[in-house]
């Protein structure tokens, strides 16, 4: 399947009649037109019938494998000894970096190494530091919607996700207020596909971008590793016995990953959220006669939003998986954001539903040693926003489709035109 034809018009194309006749050889869901065309879902669901590991022979990240099924991603999910996510050998994403370019970071590393850097951040979001962060976030999140306009148009991503998202990671790195809205900045150039009229065009100025961010984090590393021991995640890395002789490049990685695993997850959650309730106004009504409801609310809305689509390995022997054989060397895919939408793991997953019983049997966060280090965080602060948005803003109307990233890999909202009645 070309991105050429996926680009047409969404009514040019009868995606639910096309993924189940078009040859299955042919799928290529790695095509970053279906996420923002949101038109993935019949495409899965016919992988996950009929091919629950499948091979895409050809595609402009090259050939790769998906896995699709909510047991087999946890099945490799815990693989190490067989699957690697080392960035030396591509990293988590189907997109190849240029050698020259690798971006190690500890998602992109096995263990033990990827072991002890992550235990030097984990601190951060230990319950005891969550439990400090509850009301800086509640008193931040009702500036933020009080603050909102009345009566008049506005983009619910900009005004609301990205600037709590980046209030609160400027709280995590302890980076200069005034200057967050560069960590959104950074985040969207790292995750960027280069084409012309995009966001970057090149590779070159993805580096330039890069080159920038990491200037400003040596600043502040150069400032916290001759101060003595802070709460805050540069100073962590300054002083992590594990971290604090990586080198320059590597230091750059795991900023990046700190700053895209603190913005997607949350920004996407809370761009989606609003969305789904106002799609079923049923699940709204009942949140707003149950408001402990955002307890299970939270992780439903980041199952059925699923912020990051999939993560890569790579082969480090031939292994035969799901029936297949997957050569030594292969990319292999797992599909997050189809294994969320499982019939077989999930009761009517296709559903949003807010009071599920076991809301947190997605698989947004990964599975295994590389689950998602801030989940927790992640939840409080949707939880908080709801809890607040029930509390100061009785109604709120989205008056127009969302708009939506341009990536196989972030499965984001850019635009969400709301309007608060005056």
């Amino acid at each position: 399947m070309t991105i050429v034809s996926v680009m047409k018009a969404p009514e040019a194309v009868d995606h639910a009649a096309l993924a189940e006749t078009m040859p299955l050889d042919d799928i290529d869901v790695s095509n970053p037109a279906l996420y923002q065309q949101d038109v993935w879902h019949p495409y899965f669901r016919r992988l996950r019938r009929e091919a629950p590991v499948h091979y895409c022979r050809t595609s402009p990240l090259g050939p790769y494998w998906s896995v699709t099924k909510h047991k087999d991603i946890i099945a490799l999910e815990v693989d190490h000894r067989r699957f690697s996510s080392s960035s030396a050998l591509g990293g988590i994403t189907l997109r190849d970096r240029p050698a020259d370019l690798e971006l190690p970071m500890f998602i992109a590393m096995d263990p033990p190494k990827h072991d002890v850097q992550r235990k030097v951040v984990q601190p951060i979001v230990s319950p005891e530091n969550l439990a400090n962060f509850e009301d800086l976030i509640r008193s931040r999140v009702r500036a933020t919607l009080d603050g909102l306009p009345r009566g008049e148009t506005f983009n619910w991503v900009d005004k609301v996700s990205v600037e709590l998202t980046c209030q609160m990671l400027a709280t995590l790195f302890d980076f200069p207020f005034e200057d967050r809205r560069k960590l959104s900045h950074w985040s969207d150039v790292s995750t960027a596909i280069p084409y012309q009229g995009g966001l970057v065009e090149s590779e070159e100025q993805k580096e330039a971008v890069f080159a920038e961010c990491l200037g400003y984090f040596m600043n502040l590393w150069n400032e916290r590793v001759n101060a003595e021991p802070r709460r805050d995640l540069i100073s962590m890395l300054a002083h992590g016995e594990a971290t604090r002789n990586m080198s320059a490049r590597e230091y750059l990685g795991n900023v990046i990953l700190l700053i895209v695993g603190g913005n997607d997850t949350t920004r996407n959650s809370m761009s989606g959220g609003l969305l789904f309730l106002s799609q079923n106004p049923d699940e709204f009504a009942k949140l707003r006669a149950k408001p402990e409801l955002v307890d299970s609310m939270a992780p439903e809305i980041i199952r059925y939003q699923t912020p990051l689509s999939y993560m890569r390995r790579t082969a480090l022997e031939d292994v035969e998986f799901g029936g297949q054989l997957i050569r030594k060397g292969d990319k292999v895919a797992m599909w997050y954001i189809s294994g969320n939408r499982d019939e077989e793991a999930i009761e009517e997953p296709d559903r949003f539903i807010i009071d599920r019983a076991r809301p947190r049997q997605h698989l947004s966060f990964g599975f295994g040693i590389h689950r998602c280090v801030g989940k927790n965080l992640a939840e409080m602060q949707l939880k908080i926003l709801w809890e607040e948005i029930l509390n100061r803003l009785p109604r709120i109307e989205v008056v127009g489709e969302p708009k939506r990233v341009f990536s196989a890999f972030v499965h984001g909202i850019s635009e969400l035109p709301v309007r608060i009645p005056a």
